[in-house]
């Protein structure tokens, strides 16, 4: 019988502390953690908020349309057109690079945790195939969840609207309030079902396609027969990795805040004394001196990121590890992959001469 969830958690540990600490390697671990934050599992145990306080002044959002923006717009409405358009497609485009580049990285992961051994460059050429097919499977995935979405919101925002809820809301308060709720638990069970799906693409699709050269839906084909004769085991896993998330969100976030803290005192050390330095010499804000800062803090930015996730090198080594050791016993090419000796039949005894 295939080990349960728990009970792999063992094993996880052990690996993660043989590939990382025994012995200890910087160049490794670095590696590691630039892998893992291109492959997105930072994402899968934390998470960050950033609230920007663009209403902290009373008229700041009458301000904002009454200022010089409100004079660009009504004078030139095609320019301003040309510009959100223009930004807008330049953020697609570095979603779809970025997207690109997680789902290779995704499959060097992988083979730096079965082999305990990271080679960035050489993962590269060797999974840009793989890699592409699990970009195609997830840019129709986040198609198929923008429409779900489309769907989910728009139709009833549409019904309630046509039937004038919102001109007479209260009219309607008790069908407002309903429908509301309805609507916050259907989104609530999409956003549930997206994340298992990727969560299972990437623990347990990801190997196949590793292994056997196949598609991410040939993949998924190939795993439903396993989540319907085992949906205790796999369910069982999901509730296990949820929590051992939270516990790592945790932990790491402590460490994290008191990393950020102690970078914060030379980075902002630095910056300070710029400023001030630049205030003494009697320089002003240009096209020359907001460039600088621009470029300082894009620099003071990627030193706080990739230091965040070298400290996170141990969970980008062990969710992975975790999802193998518990998939390899229910998938033979994997298992041989870990475990060659015991996959390997024995030779028959020599016969006596």
């Amino acid at each position: 019988m295939p080990p349960s969830a728990p009970d792999v958690i063992e094993l996880a540990f052990r690996h993660t502390q043989d590939q990382l600490f025994r012995p200890f390697r910087f160049a490794e671990w670095a590696r590691l953690a630039f892998v893992g934050l291109l492959a997105g599992e930072m994402g899968s145990f934390n998470g960050c908020n950033f609230n920007v306080p663009w209403n902290h002044h009373p008229r700041g959002t009458q301000l904002f349309l009454g200022g010089p923006w409100h004079g660009f717009v009504t004078e030139h409405p095609a320019l301003f057109a040309g510009l959100l358009a223009a930004f807008l497609l330049l953020w697609l485009g570095f979603v779809v690079l970025f997207t690109y580049i997680a789902s290779v990285m995704r499959f060097i992961l992988f083979d730096s945790v079965v082999a305990s051994e990271c080679h960035i460059r050489r993962g590269w050429a060797r999974r840009r195939r793989a890699g592409i097919r699990l970009f195609c499977w997830q840019i129709v995935l986040m198609l198929v969840a923008i429409a779900a979405l489309l769907i989910v919101v728009g139709i009833p925002v549409a019904a309630a609207a046509m039937l004038g809820w919102f001109t007479h809301a209260g009219e309607h308060v008790l069908g407002l309030v309903l429908g509301g709720v309805t609507l916050v638990l259907l989104l609530l069970a999409l956003f549930v079902l997206l994340g298992v799906i990727h969560v299972m693409t990437k623990d347990f699709v990801v190997p196949q396609m590793a292994l056997e050269d196949i598609s991410a839906l040939e993949g998924w084909r190939r795993l439903w027969p396993h989540l319907a004769a085992e949906k205790a085991g796999y369910a069982g896993y999901i509730g296990m990795k949820i929590v051992l998330a939270i516990g790592a969100a945790v932990l790491f976030g402590i460490i994290s805040v008191i990393a950020f803290l102690v970078l914060l005192i030379p980075l902002g050390g630095v910056g300070a004394l710029a400023a001030l330095g630049g205030r003494a010499a009697g320089w002003d804000w240009n096209v020359y001196t907001i460039t600088v800062a621009v470029v300082f803090g894009c620099v003071a930015l990627a030193i706080v990121i990739f230091a965040m996730a070298l400290i996170s090198a141990p969970v980008v080594v062990f969710f992975p590890a975790y999802a193998i050791y518990f998939f390899a016993p229910r998938y033979p090419p994997l298992a041989a992959l870990l475990w060659p000796r015991a996959a390997a039949p024995e030779a028959p005894p020599e016969a006596p001469a």
